[in-house]
C-alpha cells in the first residue's frame, strides 16, 4: 500500500490516520509505488494551484499504473472529492474509489473494495476512451464550481435545493458514502502512523470552521467547527511525549475557537470579536477553552514545546494573552493570519475585524507576552484593492515589523463570494503587489535577524544538511561571510562544510526560518543552547553555546 499526501498539516494528520488504520488491519505500507497493490492520493482543493496539483498527481498515478502495475488500485481522498462529491467519478474514471473526510478510519474496507474493483476492470476492460487530460478535468471542475451556490456551514443549516439537493438524490456508486457536510473528528484511540520526524508532531484539536470569509472554501469542504474533548487531546499529548516528541504543534482551522462549540445551547453566530468575547465571558469557570487546554498541556511533565498555530484575530481574549504569558512550555510564537489591514478590504473579506482592532490586539499581545514572535499572512490583489489600500498595507508591514510574515497573491476561487465580486485585479498586478510587499518585509526580516546576533537561544536540532542542499531549499542568502568563512578547508580537506539545522521558538516546522550550525555535532531531535553569530537574509547562523 502506498500513499501520497498533498496540502497542509491538517491534511497530513488525516493521512497519518489512514496509514494507522491500514496498519491496524494488517496492510503493509511501502515507499516504492511499483510494489503497491493500491495507492491513495490525499488531495488538497483550497485554491486553484492546489487543485491543479491534486489533479496532476492523480493522473500521474494512473499513468504510472498503466506503465508499471496495471492491477494497482488508485484511491482519491481528502478535500477534492469532498468538494466535488459526485462529479469526480465521471471526470476521472481511471480512479477506482473516492473517499471523504468522514471515511478516514474506514480506509481499509475502501482499499479492499477498490482492489476488487480494479481487478474486475483488468479482467473485463471497459470500452476504450480518450485518455483523460488534466486540462479538461480542471476546466470542467471550474465550470461546475461556478454553478454552485456559495454558502457557509453556519449560514445554511438545511440541505436546501438546487445543485446541493441534486447531489444527494443521485450519488455515484464510487462516492455514495461521502457526506455532504462532514462531522468526523479524530480521538485518542484513533490509530495513527506519524509521518513527521520523531521529535515533533501535529495535534489536531478541532476540525471545520464557522467563519464567513469571502475568499475561503474551507467551511464547505470541512464542515462546521467541532472541538475534540480536552481530556482526549491531553491523553494524546501524553503518549506523544512518552514517545520522545519534543514539540506539540496544535492545529485546526481556527484554534482560538476551540471549546466554544462545546458550551450548552451554543450558536455559531459569534464570529465578531464582541460576540466572541461575550460568549467567552459567559462560560462557566470550568468550561473547556483554548486557555484551559494550554494550561493543562503546560502542566504535563517533561521538557517539550507547545506551539499554537492557526489563531483567528477576532477570537483573542485577554485571558488567552495571560495564558500564553504564564505557560513557559508554550513557545513565544503566535500564528495569526490577518489578511489585510485596511477597513475596506477587511469588510470585503468578511474578516469580522477592523484595522484599529488589529493594531490594538497586536499592542496587547506584545505588551502581555514579552519576546513574542508574531507570524501573519496577508492577501494582496483582492477584488477592489486600490493603490491606496495597498499602500496602507505596506506602511503597516513596515511599522509593525512582524517577526515572520507571508504574502499571498489573491487566488480567484469559484464557489466563493469573492470569486464573483466586481473589481477583480489582473493576475500580473496581483503578483507585482506581492513582490513589493515581500520586498518591504525583506528589509524588516534582515533587521529582525540582526537583532538576534550575540544572543543565546534554545533550539530544537532537526538534522544535518550541506551548503548546497540548504541553498537549494531556499534558506536565504548563502553568500553571507559567516557561511563562506573556512569553507576552503572543510572536513578532511574536502572543501565541504557540514551544517546542522535547528529551529528556535520563533520557527514553526516547514513554514518559518532556520538556525544553521557549522561543523557542530549536537544531538538530533533534542534541545540545545546555541549562540547566534550571524545571519543570512532570514535565517540565523549559530555555534554551540559555551557551557557554564
Amino acid at each position: 500500500m502506498g500513499l501520497i499526501s498533498l496540502g497542509c498539516a491538517k491534511n497530513l494528520v488525516d493521512a497519518e490516520i489512514m496509514l494507522g488504520s491500514l496498519l491496524k488491519s494488517g496492510v503493509e505500507i511501502v515507499n516504492d509505488p511499483s510494489l503497491a497493490d493500491a495507492v491513495i492520493v490525499n488531495t488538497c482543493s483550497f485554491i486553484d494551484a492546489a487543485q491543479e496539483e491534486s489533479v496532476d498527481t492523480i493522473l500521474e498515478s494512473t499513468e504510472f499504473r498503466t506503465q508499471s502495475r496495471p492491477g494497482q488500485a488508485v484511491i482519491v481522498s481528502g478535500c477534492l472529492p469532498q468538494r466535488f462529491r459526485d462529479e469526480l467519478p465521471e471526470l476521472l474514471p481511471e480512479v477506482d474509489a473516492f473517499m471523504g473526510i468522514d471515511q478516514v478510519e474506514q480506509v481499509g474496507q475502501l482499499v479492499e473494495q477498490a482492489i476488487r474493483t480494479r481487478g474486475e476492470k483488468v479482467q473485463n476492460p471497459p470500452p476504450a476512451r480518450k485518455r483523460t487530460s488534466g486540462k479538461s478535468v480542471k476546466g470542467r471542475l471550474e465550470t461546475l464550481e461556478k454553478a454552485q451556490p456559495h454558502t457557509h456551514a453556519h449560514e445554511k443549516e438545511s440541505l436546501g435545493t438546487g445543485p446541493t439537493r441534486r447531489m444527494l438524490e443521485a450519488p455515484n456508486e464510487t462516492s455514495a458514502q461521502i457526506s455532504l457536510r462532514p462531522n468526523y473528528i479524530p480521538s485518542y484511540e484513533t490509530p495513527r502512523f506519524r509521518l513527521t520526524p520523531k521529535h515533533f508532531a501535529f495535534v489536531k484539536i478541532a476540525e471545520g470552521c464557522n467563519h464567513p470569509c469571502s475568499f475561503c472554501i474551507i467551511p464547505r469542504m470541512r464542515g462546521s467547527h467541532r472541538s475534540r474533548a480536552q481530556a482526549d487531546i491531553v491523553a494524546e499529548a501524553k503518549r506523544l511525549i512518552a514517545d520522545g516528541v519534543k514539540e506539540l504543534n496544535l492545529i485546526s482551522q481556527d484554534s482560538t475557537y476551540y471549546g466554544l462549540d462545546l458550551r450548552p445551547n451554543h450558536t455559531r453566530a459569534i464570529s465578531s470579536p464582541e460576540r466572541f468575547t461575550a460568549a467567552s465571558n459567559a462560560l462557566a469557570a470550568d468550561a473547556t477553552t483554548l486557555s484551559s487546554l494550554l494550561r493543562e498541556l503546560n502542566a504535563l511533565k517533561g521538557d517539550f514545546w507547545i506551539r499554537l498555530l492557526y489563531t483567528h484575530p477576532a477570537h483573542w481574549t485577554d485571558s488567552l494573552v495571560q495564558t500564553l504569558a504564564d505557560c513557559r512550555k508554550v513557545v513565544r510564537y503566535v500564528d495569526m493570519p490577518l489578511q489585510h489591514i485596511h477597513d475596506d478590504m477587511l469588510a470585503r473579506m468578511r474578516r469580522e475585524t477592523t484595522g484599529d482592532y488589529i493594531r490594538d490586539l497586536i499592542r496587547r499581545i506584545r505588551a502581555g507576552i514579552p519576546g513574542i514572535a508574531l507570524r501573519t499572512t496577508f492577501i494582496v490583489g483582492f477584488p477592489g484593492e486600490t493603490e491606496a489600500h495597498f499602500k496602507t498595507l505596506l506602511e503597516f508591514i513596515r511599522e509593525t515589523r512582524f517577526e515572520r510574515l507571508g504574502i499571498f497573491a489573491y487566488s480567484q476561487e469559484d464557489g466563493t463570494i469573492a470569486g464573483k465580486m466586481s473589481g477583480q485585479i489582473p493576475p500580473a498586478k496581483r503578483q507585482k503587489r506581492r513582490e513589493l510587499a515581500m520586498a518591504a518585509q525583506h528589509e524588516v526580516a534582515r533587521d529582525v535577524a540582526q537583532s538576534f546576533v550575540g544572543r543565546t537561544l534554545k533550539v530544537l536540532v532537526e538534522g544535518e544538511t550541506s551548503r548546497d542542499t540548504a541553498s537549494l531549499s531556499g534558506s536565504g542568502s548563502w553568500e553571507h561571510g559567516h557561511i563562506r568563512q573556512g569553507e576552503a578547508k572543510g572536513p578532511a580537506g574536502t572543501g565541504k562544510v557540514r551544517y546542522q539545522v535547528a529551529r528556535g521558538e520563533a520557527d514553526a516546522p516547514d513554514i518559518d526560518c532556520r538556525v544553521y550550525l557549522r561543523d557542530e555535532n549536537l544531538p538530533i531531535g533534542k534541545f540545545s543552547k546555541v549562540r547566534i553569530i550571524g545571519h543570512t537574509d532570514y535565517d540565523l547562523l549559530a555555534e554551540q553555546a559555551p557551557r557554564r
